[in-house]
């Protein structure tokens, strides 16, 4: 569709819906969903097994054809780290469709982290190298610090530190830490360059953080954008839509 041709109404009833199943259907299979969460394609984020906490103002994308994944294993106690994993969400992240996350034993990602499609991180082999029937094989935490950036079909292996601000390529495989501020890509990922430290940086939370103004100035922004929107108008794009609509 080339634009959004719902009445303002219905975009309305669509979020409103969004945020009943957020509650009924998500927001009981995590330990913690922070406030603010803004989740677009609900249906299509599953979360598997116990200890996953979100933080607040996380912003998560899922589609039909990329679903976005949280998996934690969990064999017994739920608060034996020797058990079961652990999946912790700062605030204001960002998870793009396609992202998985599988933890069998920590994954912390931190605020403002931003992780691109089909970025996949994962903290355990899941079989032993040698008796493949074996689960869970190795295991070792992820850790991603503050503001990091995991581009495109990357994957961050087990055992793995990115530091603060860094940026990871896209369709990299990080298999070793990386440091803060630097800009990291290939398979293994090796540092490319460091990031300029005479240019602020600019995080998610300095948009997010006053999530009512956000609010009140989208939805100016939607009056304005969807004013001239019909119902007719969107049957018509909907049942036969064409290149003037």
């Amino acid at each position: 569709m080339r634009a959004d041709h719902r009445p303002l109404t219905l975009k309305r009833w669509h979020e409103v819906a969004n945020r009943w199943y957020i509650n009924r259907f998500i927001k009981p299979q995590a330990d913690h969903l922070g406030n603010n969460t803004l989740i677009l394609g609900p249906r299509y984020v599953k979360l598997h097994g116990p200890n996953i906490r979100i933080g607040e103002s996380v912003h998560i994308i899922a589609s039909p054809d990329r679903f976005v994944r949280f998996t934690v294993w969990a064999m017994g106690d739920a608060d034996d780290p020797t058990q079961t994993g652990h999946i912790n969400i700062g605030d204001y992240a960002l998870f793009c469709p396609g992202v998985r996350v599988d933890s069998g034993i920590q994954v912390t990602i931190g605020d403002n982290c931003m992780l691109a499609a089909n970025a996949y991180l994962s903290d355990a082999d899941w079989h032993d190298i040698y008796d493949r029937t074996a689960p869970i094989g190795n295991r070792a935490p992820i850790v991603l610090e503050d503001n990091v950036w995991i581009g495109d079909s990357a994957v961050v292996c087990k055992g793995v530190t990115i530091g603060a601000n860094s940026v990871i390529g896209a369709g990299s495989v990080v298999t070793h830490d990386i440091p803060a501020n630097v800009i990291a890509a290939g398979n293994p990922a090796q540092i490319i360059k460091p990031l300029d430290p005479d240019k602020p940086l600019v995080t998610r939370a300095s948009v997010l953080a006053d999530h009512a103004a956000l609010t009140k100035r989208m939805q100016g922004i939607e009056r304005w954008l969807m004013a001239g929107n019909t119902w007719l108008g969107w049957l018509s794009a909907k049942l036969k839509p064409n290149r003037n609509q």
